[in-house]
């Protein structure tokens, strides 16, 4: 298990491997839902430095007097556990940071890194002028996950409703991402009592989508909201962030209707905890106190 509280999560997997196995430490932020990631043991790793906190120094005074680039932009402090068990405020950025940072250190350890960057740049590139490519990346990302054909070609449909349901939005003066995650997470709470944040918690995920992490009945209760306030707001048209609310709250009402409907049949809840990771993870509590 690496540091930061998680185990054989697929984003962070790819940062343990792209380091060679070292242990880099990471911390996951709720609020933002996000990772960040130990600077020091980043340029530690790929510096090859026996002082990576003076190596650290160094480079940022490099970035800002040769580059006037403030590495304070892209980093933060967060505590994190150090060698001897304490925890310590240690400079942490993101993952885009990470790959700045990357792109700064002027190591042999760091090439093969910049190379990787730059066939992932090339292959972003491509996706603009094929954009089945990433269509079909989607779908070798689900079958190496373990979905079946059938769920894939079901998620696939999914999407495509769900750029429909935006889209109308986007006509009822919608624009933000903000106002998009407020309209549907008044369609989740309606049905399902959480917003898609506190939902996530429920099932134990961070990253992950939650949709790929749903029931059959989930899902169907899922698109049911999104479906029936789609169709009321093509009818009523409503604009604005508060018209749109109350319109979203009707989709998800009409979803929750249904939930009541099979539940009181089966007997059971169908919002359940379960969720289609091989793995789990593991909080570490009250890092402020330590």
């Amino acid at each position: 298990m690496m540091e930061g509280g998680f185990v054989n999560q697929d984003k962070m997997y790819l940062i343990n491997k792209i380091f060679n196995n070292e242990t880099i430490r990471t911390v996951w932020d709720k609020e933002q839902e996000k990772y960040f990631i130990s600077v020091i043991d980043i340029v530690g790793v790929l510096a090859d430095s026996s002082e990576p906190r003076k190596y650290w120094n160094w480079l940022k005074n490099k970035l800002k007097n040769e580059e006037n680039f403030e590495t304070s932009s892209i980093t933060r402090q967060l505590k994190l556990k150090a060698q001897d068990g304490k925890y310590r405020m240690t400079d942490v950025t993101d993952i885009e940071g990470m790959f700045r940072i990357i792109e700064s250190i002027p190591s042999k350890n760091a090439e093969p890194i910049k190379q990787w960057l730059a066939r992932l740049g090339s292959e972003r590139i491509d996706e603009v002028f094929d954009p089945s490519i990433t269509m079909q990346r989607a779908v070798d990302t689900y079958r190496a996950k373990g979905y079946d054909e059938d769920w894939i070609a079901k998620r696939i449909k999914g999407i495509q409703e769900r750029k429909k349901l935006t889209d109308v939005w986007k006509t009822g003066g919608i624009e933000s991402n903000i106002e998009y995650a407020i309209l549907t997470n008044d369609i989740y709470k309606e049905w399902s009592g959480m917003t898609a944040k506190e939902y996530k918690e429920f099932k134990g995920l961070r990253k992950e989508s939650l949709r790929d992490n749903m029931s059959d009945i989930e899902i169907a209760l899922a698109d049911i909201g999104e479906l029936t306030a789609r169709e009321l707001a093509k009818k009523h048209r409503p604009i604005g962030l508060e018209e749109n609310r109350k319109i979203a709250r009707e989709g998800g009402q009409v979803a929750s209707n249904t939930r009541k409907d099979i539940e009181a049949r089966l007997g059971e809840s169908v919002v359940i905890s379960d969720n289609a990771l091989n793995y789990k993870y593991v909080e570490e509590k009250q890092l402020e106190n330590k």
